[in-house]
């Protein structure tokens, strides 16, 4: 263990939050567990629950540990042989997928011996920043032109999403931000985001409205986005159930909560150790463990800007901006839905939250992060002197 320990390599303090968040979520996990048991009765027991995610983040870590030993220029070109993976098993999702939690979509494949549903839009998504980061950087000193850069970058982009989009509406929505983010930073031309907004708002109308003309094709999916919606601002609404639990649990809290394990509302809540476990927690621990949680993820912000900062090749900006800043703003919206400033996405709150595919794809990405961090990859032939964020901060300025 201590030699292991030895070999970690990259910014200490970005794997000092992260343990810290994955410590912390035992408690509640566990507390929220007792819903799953005695409630919703489809675990056997709480501590099996906890043994459960106790093992996804052990897993987890390897994951992060192997992936953070691998050189970042490698995953650059795996982000081009794994797009037409990820497009055949989004495609298999689509159409032979499962669920899971009672969402009317399919959203995640079984993997087999392994009693573990996989939710293969998470995948796709770290796939999906990583080719973009790639693209961005490769062209950087290329005048971009907007019919190459449809077929090179958003004809495979917009196939992605477009596999996404049926089942899961709030990733396509959070994934398709956060690649107009990216390209703004990496010097994409303005005019030409543009186009795409436009281009996605029309592919967007037109697939809500195939899905109201041919309902059987995609049963209940607009009706559930139109429904959240309605529930956010009609505080009458069935929908708004959970959020209205979660906010009865934010104000039972106070400033000390309950303590732990003693949160009532977890009894109510149907996803309260995954998408409205920032509830449970504010409610055990009050508004000093609430916001305890959010600078801890504002600390992890700084140090992945920290570390696309003083990367000195484009390439390793652009990946730590793709991969890194998702995970944020997941856990923002997450947190925002918890406290109704947000309307409900099925969002779960990163290394806290129970589900092992969230946990694995945000370790992957935080090992890549790591990895450009620990600066292996960086030698006199390799660099690139001009970084992205310097560009951009001159350009404000």
């Amino acid at each position: 263990m201590i030699k292991l320990l030895k070999n970690i390599e990259g910014d200490s303090a970005i794997w000092l939050a992260i343990a810290v968040l994955a410590f912390f979520s035992f408690m509640p996990v566990y507390s929220a567990s007792t819903n799953l048991v005695y409630v919703v009765k489809t675990a056997s027991s709480p501590t099996a629950i906890l043994l459960k995610h106790a093992v996804l983040l052990f897993l987890g870590f390897i994951i992060l540990y192997g992936v953070h030993k691998v050189p970042y220029r490698y995953f650059s070109g795996a982000s081009v042989l794994m797009l037409p993976i990820v497009f055949c098993l989004l495609l298999y999702t689509l159409t032979q997928g499962t669920t899971i939690g009672g969402a009317n979509a399919s959203r995640w494949i079984h993997i087999p011996f392994v009693g573990i549903g996989f939710q293969t839009s998470t995948l796709a998504g770290l796939v999906l920043m990583t080719y973009v980061a790639r693209y961005l950087a490769r062209n950087k000193d290329k005048e971009i032109k907007f019919n190459e850069s449809v077929w090179y970058l958003w004809l495979p982009v917009g196939a992605i999403l477009a596999l996404i989009l049926p089942a899961n509406f709030s990733t396509t929505a959070i994934l398709f931000c956060m690649i107009l983010v990216l390209t703004f930073i990496g010097g994409y031309p303005l005019k030409y985001l543009g186009y795409i907004v436009g281009i996605g708002i029309v592919f967007l109308t037109l697939f809500v409205l195939m899905a109201k003309a041919f309902p059987d094709a995609m049963p209940n999916r607009v009706d559930t986005w139109m429904s959240r919606i309605e529930s956010f601002s009609d505080k009458n609404a069935e929908e708004a159930y959970q959020v209205e639990k979660a906010k009865i649990a934010i104000a039972t809290g106070g400033p000390l909560g309950v303590g732990p394990g003693k949160s009532v509302q977890k009894n109510f809540l149907p996803q309260s150790s995954s998408d409205f476990i920032y509830a449970i927690i504010v409610e055990e621990f009050g508004l000093i463990g609430g916001i305890g949680v959010v600078l801890v993820y504002l600390f992890l912000l700084f140090r992945i800007m920290m570390v696309a900062k003083k990367a000195q090749t484009i390439f390793a900006t652009l990946l730590v901006l793709g991969i890194g800043l998702p995970i944020i703003f997941q856990a923002m919206i997450n947190m925002a839905v918890a406290i109704n400033l947000f309307p409900v996405t099925g969002q779960t709150l990163p290394l806290i939250s129970s589900g092992g595919t969230s946990i694995w794809m945000t370790c992957f990405a935080i090992g890549m992060i790591l990895s450009v961090s620990s600066k292996k990859d960086e030698s006199p032939q390799s660099i690139e002197h001009e970084n992205p964020l310097n560009v951009l901060h001159e350009a404000i300025d």
